[in-house]
């Protein structure tokens, strides 16, 4: 074990998580923050959750149980985002099937002062209840917004097609 590792572990540091909590497009993704339901998670590189370029965000909906319990969820951010002027990209719900509850999705792009963002949000319910997976991209920076409008063109669809994939809701290890 290596002096550093020793050291941080003697003191109640504990030492790097090595194996990421998830996989999404193609990179690792390591729990940063949790409080009141919502989990943050970004890769190796961005822990700083002031200047990061990536995350997943999970949202924990426990009074969505039900399938229109979800879309009440799911409309009610929608209705946030475009409270706080967020450009509505797309939307789209896929319908219920069999045992398999609808879902939704919401992709918007926003900008800020300091950066703009673009956020792909997928409702689902898991483990009997609603949950909220959300990847955001961010361009630092004031004037992104071309920049990021191709960057959506680009990874748009990929990004939706593979946060839609996901089997399960991410979950810290």
């Amino acid at each position: 074990m290596s002096p550093i590792v020793l050291s941080c572990l003697l003191i109640g540091i504990p030492a790097q998580q090595a194996k990421p909590d998830f996989e999404f497009l193609g990179k690792g993704y390591f729990h940063r923050f949790t409080k009141d339901g919502l989990t943050e998670f970004t890769p190796k590189g961005q822990e700083n959750l002031e200047k990061w370029t990536d995350m997943v965000t999970v949202n924990s909906y426990k009074d969505a149980q039900d399938g229109e319990a979800l879309a009440r969820v799911a409309n009610a951010v929608l209705d946030t985002y475009q409270d706080h002027g967020a450009k509505i990209v797309r939307t789209d719900s896929v319908p219920r099937k069999g045992d398999k509850p609808a879902e939704h999705l919401i992709v918007v792009m926003f900008t800020r002062p300091e950066f703009t963002e673009a956020a792909f949000a997928r409702f689902v319910l898991q483990d009997g209840q609603g949950w909220s997976v959300v990847y955001c991209r961010r361009i630092l920076g004031k004037g992104q917004v071309k920049p990021m409008a191709e960057w959506l063109k680009q990874n748009g669809e990929r990004t939706e097609k593979a946060l839609m994939a996901l089997k399960t809701v991410p979950k810290r290890r």
